[in-house]
């Protein structure tokens, strides 16, 4: 065998060899970091039963009208992520901030993650808390599933408020995500080096170090779990299925919306809404999707606002 032949298959064994051992490397530390991030987690909230399972809920404030806080799809941790603007609401509302399965410290589910299955086990929490009297308010795919929301439970909720909500007849919600692909980073251990070497996203925005950690922590345990999947798998057909769907005419619709958006129906598609229902208003924030993340303070002057309006 010529001389650079033989170099070239050791060259090419020893860079199998490096790359296998990488791989295997990247497992491992996965392996053991999900064991040690786990007990690094400080708990917080309440664990209510709901289908058999334990769903994790913050309660904050003592006022006399409650707020049910729901989170836009994905969200590793909504308690965390929600903490500028619960602490804005809770010197005036009794706030409900609810984890859905998969998400935050709750526990994952085997069941399909529809907009049925999900609308029902919240409702379910809040029956299991006592509560039957609220205003629902949430961010992004809570605008899908309020909608479906609160025409079953209609005489619950008093009104909806929406911070950058989906839009049932918004486009593009046709796409088939790459599950498999998911599935592998996360159980390969990649998942978690791309978000090690990835920025910060709630650097510079008002959560403080300690908050920051924690939610890191729980976005490595929550990213591309087995529910948030299954429920990504299903964000298309949840659309499809509820494209029809509007708010009651008697609802009182407050719609929060960020106007940094690449899509140009985003605004007009929130105009629509806040027009097909009695007491309808729409307040458009200069900024991204995330407007609670800055924009707490004035989120919750707006919604006052609305609701001293309504009495």
């Amino acid at each position: 065998m010529k001389k650079w032949l033989r170099v070239l298959l050791k060259t090419l064994a020893v860079i199998l060899i490096l790359i296998v051992a990488f791989i295997a490397i990247v497992y491992i530390v996965n392996v053991v970091g999900n064991k040690t991030d786990q007990k690094k987690i400080q708990a917080y909230g309440q664990l209510v039963p709901v289908d058999g399972k334990n769903m994790n809920v913050l309660i904050q404030g003592e006022g006399e009208e409650t707020v049910v806080l729901l989170p836009g799809y994905g969200t590793a941790s909504p308690v965390l992520d929600f903490k500028p603007l619960i602490d804005e609401l809770s010197p005036y509302y009794k706030v409900v901030a609810i984890e859905p399965f998969g998400y935050g410290l709750s526990d994952l589910t085997d069941r399909d993650r529809t907009t049925e299955n999900i609308v029902q086990e919240i409702h379910e929490a809040l029956q299991n808390l006592n509560i039957d009297r609220y205003i629902l308010m949430g961010h992004s795919i809570t605008g899908l599933y309020g909608v479906d929301y609160v025409s079953k439970y209609r005489d619950e909720v008093t009104a909806f408020i929406g911070i950058d909500t989906s839009v049932p007849t918004q486009g593009g919600m046709d796409v088939e995500f790459p599950i498999g692909q998911y599935k592998l980073l996360k159980n390969s251990g990649f998942a978690r080096l791309m978000l090690k070497f990835s920025p910060d996203p709630y650097e510079g925005l008002p959560y403080d170090e300690e908050t920051r950690k924690q939610f890191k922590l729980i976005q490595l345990k929550n990213m591309f779990n087995p529910t948030i999947l299954n429920e990504m798998e299903h964000i298309s057909s949840n659309f499809k299925e509820g494209k029809h769907m509007k708010f009651p005419v008697d609802l009182p619709l407050l719609l929060l919306v960020g106007s940094d958006n690449p899509s140009e129906e985003w605004v007009p598609l929130h105009e629509e809404q806040a027009a097909s229902v009695e007491n309808g208003k729409m307040v458009v924030f200069d900024y991204s999707h995330y407007v609670h993340h800055t924009k707490s303070k004035e989120i919750a002057e707006n919604f006052r606002q609305f609701m001293a309006g309504l009495k």
